[in-house]
C-alpha cells in the first residue's frame, strides 16, 4: 500500500481503473480537446434562429405598438381635454369705421385695422360656396382637420422641408384668429387640436362666419366685408357670383393677387383661378350650368388708389367728428367701433370736382386755395365738399374752418333783418365758405334756414344706431328771400355759357378792385342746390409758419376762373351732358 493513497471513498459507486499518465514529451495537442468534447455544442445558423423565434418577436413587437398607440391615444385625450378654446387676437376683432357716399359707394375708413364683422346672412351662399370650393371642400362633413395635411407638415417639419399648408378652413381660422403664426409642429398639433373641440362645440355656420370675417384677402382688407369693398365697392350681400368666385381665389396668394386690375400678369393669373373655382362649384352643384356659362371675370377698383384718393380724407374728417357727436363718443371709439357711417357725399361729384380743380394755377410764390361747396337747400345735406388740393401737406379744411375774405359777397344779405343763427352773417368780415353756402340754400329754400350735416345715418352690426333729420327754423320770411335773390340777380350774368339757363341765380362777387382781386366767391342756387366755388391766394409771411393773403393770378381773369369752374360742377351735379 502507498503511503500516500487517500481513505476510503465517500461516493460507493465503483470509479473507472486510472490510466496512466502519458509522458509529458508524448503529450499531443490534441489530447486536452478531448478532454472538453462532451461539452461542445453545434451553432445554429442565424436564419434558422430567427425563423424559431420570429412569431414570439412578433408578438413582442405587437404588445409594443400597442402600447405605444394606446400611450398616444391616452395622451391625445388628455391634451384634448386640457386644450381650452383661446380667446381671439385683439386685432380679429376690432373692426375699423367703414364711410360711404350718399349711395353707399365706399368713402373710406377709420381705424387701425381695414376689418368689418357681418353675420353669415349677409353673405350670399354662393360665396360662400366659392369660398369653400377654393379653400376646403369638404368642409362641410370633415371633423375640422385634415390628416393628410397634418402628416404632411409633420414629415416637413421633422425632415427640414418645406412648411406645407392645405388645412382645413377650421384649421385656418384657428391659425389667423386664435393662435400665433407660428409654423411649428408643436403648434400644428394644438391648431389640430383645437380646430377639432372648435368643430364639435360650434356650427358649420359659426366657423365659416368667423373665418370670412378675419381671413385676409389682401390690399389691407381683413374678412369678407373689407374685400367686397377694396375690390369691388359693394358690401358683402350686393357680390355677383364672379365677384364672389375671384374673392375666394385671391385668399390663395392674397399679396400677389392684390394688384388685380391694374397688373396685367397679376390678372391673367387670378383669372385662370377663379376659372378653377367656378368649375369646383359647378362641378359640386352650388351654382347652375347656366350660372357658369353665364359668368364673367369682374372688372376691379384700381390698385394701388389714384390721386383722388387722399383728397376724401378732408370729408371723413368732418363726418367723423359729426358721427362722433351724434352717438356721443369719441373719435378713437369711433374708428374703433365697426360702424358703417353713411355720409351725403356724392362721390362721383367729389371726384370730378378734385379733377377739375387740378387746372387752376395760383401766381408764382403763392399758394392759390380753392374750396367748394354744395349744400340741399331746405335740407341741409352737404353734397359737395371740396377742402383743399393735398391733405398731407395741408390737412386744415378751408371750406369748413377757411375763414375767407367776405367783400360784396354778402351785399344782398346786408338788404333784409335776419334771424338766428344768420343774423351775425353781414357783419361778418371773413366767414367760411360753408357757412356762406348755406346762407344762400337758405334764400334759395324761401327763408327756411337749414343746419348743415354730412351724416345720413350710422349702423352697426346690421342695425341703425342714428338716422339724421334735418334741423330747419325760419331765418327770413318768403319776401325777404325774394329780396335776397332779386338783389342776387342784380348781379352781371355769368360770362361762362355753361351755365345752366334754369338756374334761379348764379352771380360772382369778391374782394379787390378790378383784376387784382383778392378773393372771389361765384354762387348758384335754385330749389335743389346751392353751389359756392372760393378762390384766395396766400404768401408766406414775415415771421416763420405764417401767411398773409396775396392777389388771385390776373391771366385768366379769376372771376372768369370762378364761374366756369363752378358752372361746371353745375353742369355734373345736375346730371347735364
Amino acid at each position: 500500500m502507498h503511503a500516500s493513497s487517500p481513505g476510503p471513498d465517500p461516493d460507493p459507486s465503483p470509479e473507472p481503473p486510472a490510466q496512466a499518465e502519458p509522458p509529458a514529451e508524448n503529450r499531443t495537442h490534441t489530447q486536452p480537446r478531448t478532454k472538453r468534447s462532451h461539452r461542445y455544442r453545434p451553432r445554429i445558423p442565424l436564419r434558422r434562429r430567427l425563423r424559431r423565434t420570429r412569431g414570439r418577436r412578433l408578438r413582442r413587437a405587437a404588445i409594443a405598438l400597442l402600447v405605444l398607440i394606446a400611450a398616444l391615444c391616452t395622451a391625445v385625450v388628455v391634451m384634448y381635454h386640457l386644450t381650452d378654446i383661446p380667446e381671439p387676437h385683439p386685432e380679429t376683432v376690432t373692426q375699423s369705421t367703414v364711410f360711404t357716399d350718399a349711395k353707399g359707394a365706399p368713402l373710406g375708413r377709420r381705424g387701425p385695422v381695414n376689418r368689418q364683422e357681418v353675420p353669415l346672412s349677409q353673405v350670399p351662399r354662393y360665396v360662400q360656396d366659392a369660398v369653400i370650393a377654393a379653400e376646403n371642400r369638404s368642409f362641410r362633413t370633415d371633423d375640422g382637420v385634415s390628416p393628410r395635411a397634418i402628416a404632411r407638415a409633420a414629415l416637413a417639419s421633422l425632415t427640414g422641408g418645406a412648411r406645407q399648408g392645405g388645412s382645413t378652413i377650421t384649421q385656418q381660422y384657428v391659425k389667423n384668429a386664435l393662435l400665433s403664426p407660428e409654423q411649428s409642429l408643436t403648434r400644428k398639433v394644438r391648431e389640430a387640436l383645437i380646430a377639432v373641440k372648435l368643430d364639435r362645440t360650434r356650427s358649420k355656420d359659426e366657423i365659416l362666419a368667423g373665418y370670412l370675417n378675419t381671413v385676409y384677402f389682401g390690399r389691407g382688407s381683413a374678412g369678407i366685408q373689407a374685400a367686397a369693398r377694396s375690390y369691388f365697392g359693394v358690401d358683402t350681400r350686393s357680390l355677383t357670383v364672379s365677384q364672389g368666385a375671384a374673392l375666394a381665389a385671391i385668399v390663395n396668394i392674397p399679396s400677389y393677387y392684390e394688384k388685380a386690375g391694374s397688373d396685367p400678369k397679376v390678372t391673367a393669373r387670378l383669372r385662370h383661378r377663379w376659372e378653377w373655382v367656378l368649375d369646383a362649384m359647378a362641378a359640386s352643384d352650388s351654382i347652375s350650368a347656366k350660372q357658369r356659362a353665364e359668368a364673367v371675370f369682374p372688372p376691379f377698383r384700381f390698385y394701388p388708389p389714384g390721386t383722388t384718393e387722399g383728397q376724401r380724407q378732408y370729408m371723413i374728417d368732418v363726418a367723423a367728428k359729426e358721427a362722433a357727436d351724434r352717438l356721443g363718443i369719441t373719435e378713437d371709439q369711433l374708428a374703433r367701433g365697426g360702424y358703417t357711417v353713411r355720409t351725403t357725399f356724392d362721390l362721383a361729384l367729389q371726384d370730378a370736382t378734385t379733377e377739375l380743380v387740378k387746372g387752376i394755377k395760383g401766381r408764382k410764390g403763392t399758394r392759390l386755395h380753392t374750396a367748394v361747396v354744395a349744400i340741399e337747400p331746405g335740407d341741409g345735406a352737404v353734397r359737395l365738399l371740396y377742402g383743399g388740393s393735398d391733405y398731407a401737406r395741408q390737412p386744415f379744411n378751408d371750406a369748413v374752418a377757411g375763414a375767407v375774405e367776405a367783400g360784396a359777397a354778402l351785399d344782398p344779405f346786408r338788404q333784409v333783418p335776419l334771424g338766428a343763427p344768420l343774423d351775425a352773417l353781414p357783419r361778418t368780415a371773413a366767414p367760411t365758405p360753408l357757412k356762406l353756402t348755406s346762407a344762400y340754400a337758405t334764400a334759395a329754400a324761401d327763408g327756411v334756414y337749414a343746419a348743415p350735416y354730412t351724416v345720413a345715418k350710422i349702423s352697426r352690426d346690421g342695425k341703425t344706431v342714428y338716422t339724421a333729420r334735418p334741423d330747419t327754423r325760419r331765418a327770413m320770411d318768403e319776401k325777404q328771400a325774394w329780396t335776397v335773390q332779386e338783389a342776387m340777380h342784380m348781379w352781371p350774368a355769368p360770362k361762362a355759357s355753361s351755365v345752366p339757363s334754369d338756374a334761379r341765380q348764379f352771380f360772382t362777387a369778391g374782394a379787390g378792385g378790378g383784376i387784382t382781386r383778392r378773393t372771389v366767391w361765384s354762387t348758384g342756387i335754385d330749389r335743389r342746390l346751392a353751389l359756392t366755388v372760393t378762390l384766395f391766394a396766400d404768401r408766406p409771411g414775415a415771421k416763420k409758419n405764417t401767411s398773409v393773403p396775396a392777389f388771385l393770378p390776373g391771366d385768366p381773369a379769376p372771376t372768369e376762373t370762378a364761374e366756369e369752374t363752378a358752372a361746371e360742377i353745375w353742369r355734373l351735379a345736375s346730371g347735364e351732358t
